[in-house]
């Protein structure tokens, strides 16, 4: 963080009736200091907790300035990764993220994202607005955008392993969300943000996300209208329509406004884009009903119910979705990540069925049980994924050992909920340590990754709370 006597100009930029102060990097402002003392950060166990709070620029502020060196790092990072997968410099992707999203992000949010850039700039960290536009749609950009620019087969899709239960199938009766992000190690690295968003409108968010980022990304939630979610994102899809609404600002605009599944539902349907397709699970702690919305570009899908579970494991249930929109979904294919965690879900809810709490929703997201070898073995056909212990002689298309995999575990019930809290844990669900060093070592074909892939050591569970 710069400090010293520093002459600052203020320029007052009028945006949509939104008044914003464009700080240079220096001496804080009176308002700035009255800001930052709303917001605060603390780190724990791997994990980085953030509170902001207040109107859209004030709490960009405060995201932008306690997070800077972060926001630095995570687009040093991606930049690199965006290159390396495509060839073109970031800057590509900002010019394409400003033509196609700018316009169609809400007033609010725009504003949001650029107090995020003033707040990182007054700490001393250079970026603009534009980057952070780009940043925010980078799953959308590089796996729903690039692929219809290239003409090419859209990417690999398999993240994520989830479940949401209630009703006769959990121990109290209430309901129980467990979720793990799947990503390689350099990217994924950066998802150790707990958000705690306080805004000045609708409801309060507790969240995952990563630093710069509006809504979460990953996409595990609670928020203070009652409602939790999280999601698998949906593999072999690939549909987008550049002229809707980029799915990170419908995401965050539920979160923060809907108070029921219908009204979630309604927002991220309304001028739906298609990009970043998931089969989201919803939780209403208010009336104990639970959701599967599964949303494609042409097609979606809802189930409910009062007393039962969904699953999430990368694969459309809905037909029209899996048939018309996905292509090599490995829906009943075992060698596979897909197929496998659907059968393992199945087996460990049965194993479970009217005993499921937090604990048990620890070890279920810790499971490394392989149906198609029949045996314990971490790898990528496991609920906690290690794709960098799997040699891949049952799915030759992928690379042998990549290092990838569940990067977190998180865990939240029906009690949680109404506290404003969560369970996470930083690293691997299961808890097992990866060696940067060792790893490349061992597997010098990964050598490109050498100052971008980090040490991921053994993190205990570690719960979460928003406070007044």
């Amino acid at each position: 963080m710069k400090s010293g006597i520093v002459s600052l100009l203020t320029i007052i930029v009028v945006i949509t009736g939104f008044v914003i102060p464009t700080p240079v990097s220096g001496e804080l402002t009176m308002d700035e200091k009255e800001w930052l003392d709303k917001g605060y950060r603390y780190e724990k166990n791997g994990w980085t907790f953030v509170h902001i709070e207040g109107p859209p620029y004030e709490r960009g502020f405060q995201h932008g300035y306690l997070l800077a060196k972060e926001i630095q790092e995570v687009l040093r990072v991606n930049k690199y990764l965006a290159k390396w997968y495509t060839g073109e410099e970031f800057e590509f992707f900002v010019e394409a993220a400003v033509r196609i999203f700018t316009e169609k992000i809400d007033d609010e949010f725009l504003t949001e994202i650029k107090g995020i850039a003033d707040g990182a700039r007054k700490a001393g960290v250079e970026v603009t607005y534009q980057e952070l536009i780009a940043w925010n749609a980078m799953f959308e950009l590089l796996d729903y955008w690039w692929p219809e620019v290239k003409d090419e087969e859209p990417h690999k899709k398999d993240r994520c392993s989830a479940f949401i239960a209630t009703g006769k199938v959990t121990r109290d009766g209430g309901i129980i969300m467990a979720h793990n992000s799947w990503d390689i190690y350099a990217a994924g690295d950066f998802f150790n943000i707990i958000l705690d968003i306080k805004p000045e409108k609708g409801h309060r968010i507790l969240m995952q996300s990563s630093p710069g980022l509006i809504d979460s990304g990953t996409d595990f939630f609670v928020t203070d209208a009652g409602i939790i979610g999280t999601e698998t994102t949906i593999g072999g899809y690939s549909g987008f329509d550049s002229t809707k609404v980029p799915e990170f600002m419908r995401e965050r605009k539920a979160m923060q406004y809907a108070e029921t599944i219908d009204q979630w539902v309604d927002i991220m349907k309304n001028d739906n884009n298609g990009a970043y397709a998931n089969s989201w699970l919803l939780g209403d702690v208010n009336t104990g009903e639970i959701a599967r919305f599964e949303l494609g570009l042409k097609y979606s899908s809802l189930e409910r119910t009062f007393d039962g579970y969904f699953t999430g494991f990368n694969v459309a249930i809905d037909l029209k979705i899996r048939n018309q929109e996905c292509e090599n979904s490995g829906y009943s294919d075992i060698r596979k990540p897909m197929g496998a965690r659907r059968v393992r879900w199945k087996q460990l809810i049965t194993q479970h069925f009217g005993k499921i709490d937090v604990e048990i929703a620890k070890e279920m997201l810790s499971d490394h049980y392989d149906i198609y070898l029949n045996k314990e073995n971490p790898c990528s056909r496991t609920i906690c994924a290690h794709y960098d212990l799997d040699p891949m002689e049952f799915w030759p298309e992928r690379l042998p050992f990549s290092p990838q995999g569940a990067v977190d575990g998180k865990v939240i019930d029906s009690k949680m909920s109404k506290q404003m809290s969560l369970w996470a844990r930083w690293g691997s669900s299961c808890g097992r340590a990866f060696d940067a060093t060792k790893f490349l070592e061992e597997h010098p074909q990964y050598d490109w990754l050498e100052g971008y892939l980090k040490d991921r050591p053994t993190q205990p569970w570690t719960e979460f709370f928003s406070w007044e």
